[in-house]
């Protein structure tokens, strides 16, 4: 079934009493842009309907609308048949819609336990019971089969291990709808199928799902139907079978396009000088061990599961972590990197995993995100001039194609990828000489990926030493002259040159040879 804009089907008249939740005709407007034109989305009982489009095509404004996060200026919210309107999540989830969004946002100077109930503490007379609420966290977070001491502060677990405890949050809530925006973005793949596993259950009992994310695999995996936006307006409906991944990407996008397919590695030659190398340096609790080099106008990736020292490695390098043995040699000379500002002045750049926590500050405007790491290398005494900041913050914009009215726009207010073109234009505008990329296209749509790899690449030829770090493996064998194979916290291995594919990746990661 294939449900065009204002059309509708005998068999979905049928299906009407299965409908839980509709948003018809939404409108929604921000100062300067119009972020949602008469969208429809129907989500049914015992349905995973995925919600599919480029970064900036309004997925997230029609969560946030449906969720109270925003209230719409148009259009009708209904519930099991009745007209709502949330004012907040929170009366969202009363109402029985509860959402996870892409960033994690619980309080992590709590307890697992404790954020798991924030808000509806399990109570003894006027004290909360702490032994019921930890047993209770315990028991729900064994759905995910998540054995972890929920005494311990949410901080001290992995942003994966977060997510996963933000998901079970808003399970346990009489929902009987749930939202997940890009919950698998910071999973690895036996996470994910933990995951999976209890949405299919949870479709089972009858729960409507509404599911986004920019893993194509993920969606043909789990979903049954898609709903596709383009700049704010409604694509279509359709169901899963009938529509094919290059039909998905050509409608998200507009146009017939395989960005990824016109990605490729530069060619590394041999005389390359080595820009910065690791002599058997390691961390405490982070790596062990570690030898690398990084080279001029070369791509190394780093593969390997979650907490296999790939971002352990990039913080060494950029001084958020000192090195406690080994050493850390910069054009021929040992370095010292005591904090990221020794980096800086070293000419190392660093786009973190992180985006939200460590990279954007959405109160601060795109001009004052792009010169903040120019202006700590110069040091408060030596202040960027605002002229040159507008020129810079101007030049970049142009550059990397970055989609904002002008360079006073708020960064929180700009798409993910477009928020990942500024960071990124952040240190190249300190003109570094080795570059750290983590995780770069974490969250953002397949034509953002696509721009993201291949400045990644012209970066390259103009003779920057970067370090891709990422998850997704085909973008690694994309862009990479060479593979570190990470495993355990310290470096298993290398693959290079024909041995750089997939499955050469996937056994070394697994414990095969890498040579």
């Amino acid at each position: 079934m294939v449900m065009e804009p204002g059309s509708q089907s005998p068999k979905e008249d049928i299906l009407k009493e299965d409908i839980l939740l509709e948003a018809s005709g939404i409108e929604k407007r921000f100062p300067g842009v119009h972020a949602l034109k008469k969208v429809n989305f129907t989500l049914r009982r015992g349905e995973v309907h995925s919600l599919m489009g480029e970064n900036g095509a309004g997925k997230s404004t029609l969560i946030k609308c449906l969720t109270g996060v925003y209230g719409i200026d148009e259009g009708a919210i209904r519930f099991r048949g009745r007209d709502i309107r949330p004012e907040s999540p929170q009366h969202a989830m009363r109402l029985g819609i509860s959402s996870v969004y892409q960033e994690v946002n619980l309080c992590p100077n709590l307890s697992v336990a404790e954020n798991i109930f924030v808000g509806r503490e399990l109570t003894k007379g006027p004290f909360i019971d702490w032994k019921r609420t930890e047993e209770r966290a315990r028991n729900i977070l064994a759905r995910f089969d998540m054995r972890i001491d929920v005494r311990r502060s949410l901080d001290s677990y992995s942003i994966a291990v977060q997510q996963m405890i933000a998901i079970a949050r808003a399970l346990d809530v009489s929902a009987q709808v749930l939202i997940l925006d890009e919950p698998t973005s910071s999973l690895d793949k036996v996470e994910v199928a933990k995951l999976f596993d209890v949405i299919r259950r949870l479709k089972n009992q009858g729960m409507g799902i509404v599911f986004i994310t920019h893993f194509l695999d993920q969606v043909y995996e789990i979903s049954d139907k898609i709903t596709i936006l383009r700049n704010g307006e409604l694509v279509g409906e359709y169901r899963m079978e009938e529509l094919p991944k290059i039909a998905l990407v050509t409608k998200m996008v507009g146009k017939d396009y395989d960005e990824l397919a016109q990605v490729s590695r530069v060619e590394a030659r041999e005389d390359n000088k080595v820009v910065i190398a690791l002599d058997r340096v390691s961390a405490h609790r982070s790596i062990e061990n570690v030898s690398l080099e990084l080279r001029k106008s070369e791509v190394v990736g780093f593969a390997g599961l979650l907490g296999s020292g790939r971002t352990e490695t990039a913080n060494v390098v950029f001084g958020l972590e000192q090195n406690s043995a080994g050493t850390i040699v910069l054009r021929g000379t040992a370095v010292k990197l005591a904090s990221p500002v020794d980096a800086i002045r070293c000419r190392i750049a660093f786009c973190p995993e992180d985006r939200k926590r460590d990279g954007v500050i959405g109160d601060l405007s795109v001009r004052e995100n792009i010169v903040l790491a120019l202006q700590a290398r110069q040091g408060i005494f030596k202040y960027v001039k605002r002229k040159q900041q507008y020129e810079m913050a101007d030049r970049y914009i142009e550059l990397l194609g970055i989609a904002t009215p002008d360079a006073d726009k708020k960064l929180g207010e700009l798409s993910g990828g477009n928020q990942q073109k500024v960071i990124l234009a952040r240190w190249l505008a300190t003109e570094p000489e080795v570059l750290l990329l983590d995780e770069p296209t974490r969250g953002i749509d397949v034509g953002a990926k696509a721009e993201i790899m291949k400045l990644t690449l012209d970066l390259c030829r103009e003779g920057m030493a970067i370090a891709f770090i990422s998850s997704e493996l085909d973008e690694i064998v994309r862009v990479s002259n060479k593979v570190v194979i990470m495993r355990d916290r310290t470096k298993t291995g290398e693959l290079d040159g024909k041995e750089l594919d997939q499955d050469a990746i996937l056994k070394a990661i697994a414990g095969g040879e890498a040579v």
